[in-house]
């Protein structure tokens, strides 16, 4: 049975969950809009033989969030020193990180600051980031003027906290997931619920508009190559947000093990099809191990 449970980071309430009792640990960690429920049927699998955690970041999940600067912003580095002192102050060991879209810029940020916690990650469908400051100038001239004009409008308080009030809604969630998963039986009322309701705790709609303005921080580029353990990239093939042509030259790092594609999957394999990505993950596991 999963277990959840509150721990204390900072003076906030950050929710995780647990199963399992043996073996080496694992800690895994949502993609944007997520939370820790998104990994409900890889826990178990895993559990059998393994030490899983599966944590809420600050402003996801049961986690607390705090308005952004009161003390802290919604960043990569913030989430990153989140994750170490969750395994430094609950888990009490070196962990293996598997983390799902924004996730696994999360999980790499962990390794590269603290290069004694992590030994391995495995990365499902990585955020690529094409927001960034940096990434725009690649972009079409139509998409790059859009995004901007976008993100400014959305910095405007009300207009910004309108425009969540109207996505924030089980039917707008059910059509996003529609996008983001081509197994469509898996878009279940729970799935839906499980990202539906901590979406309307207060500052929720400050912890969105806080990271939809985000254009800095690290890009997988830019951490891959000061990596300090070995990375497994596993991708949905149909991920009609993070493009998997792009995603392959990820590959190209010392530091990066194997990709494996993932035929007909969408952004969030882990959850869209479990029964095939969760074997894949434990023999990630033991091939690490030995």
């Amino acid at each position: 049975m999963i277990n959840y449970q509150i721990w204390q980071w900072q003076g906030f309430n950050i929710g995780y969950q647990s199963y399992g009792e043996i073996g080496e640990v694992i800690v895994f960690i949502h993609g944007f809009g997520a939370n820790s429920g998104h990994w409900r049927h890889n826990l178990p699998f895993l559990g059998q033989n393994y030490r899983c955690y599966a944590i809420d970041l600050l402003g996801f999940g049961a986690s607390a969030k705090p308005t952004p600067g009161q003390p802290f912003y919604y960043t990569f580095e913030t989430w990153s020193k989140q994750v170490a002192d969750f395994c430094r102050e609950i888990v009490k060991t070196p962990v293996y990180l598997i983390g799902n879209s924004i996730g696994c810029i999360v999980t790499m940020q962990t390794a590269v600051d603290n290069p004694d916690l992590v030994l391995g990650i495995a990365a499902l469908n990585c955020s690529l980031r094409l927001l960034h400051d940096r990434k725009r100038e690649s972009l079409p001239f139509y998409k790059n003027v859009g995004a901007t004009v976008m993100q400014k409008l959305l910095t405007n308080k009300s207009i910004g906290n309108f425009f969540y009030r109207q996505i924030a809604k089980p039917k707008v969630i059910k059509n996003l997931l529609s996008q983001a998963y081509q197994n469509k039986e898996a878009i279940t009322d729970e799935l839906i619920d499980i990202i539906y309701k901590p979406s309307q705790d207060k500052g929720a709609s400050d912890v969105f508009l806080a990271f939809t303005a985000y254009s800095g921080g690290a890009l997988p580029e830019d951490l891959l190559p000061i990596l300090p353990c070995p990375i497994t990239f596993f991708w949905g093939t149909n991920d009609p947000w993070e493009s998997i042509e792009l995603g392959r030259e990820l590959a190209n790092y010392p530091m990066v093990k194997d990709f494996i594609e993932l035929e007909g999957l969408g952004h969030c394999p882990q959850d869209e099809a479990p029964e095939i990505v969760n074997p894949l993950l434990r023999q990630w596991l033991e091939t690490l191990e030995h």
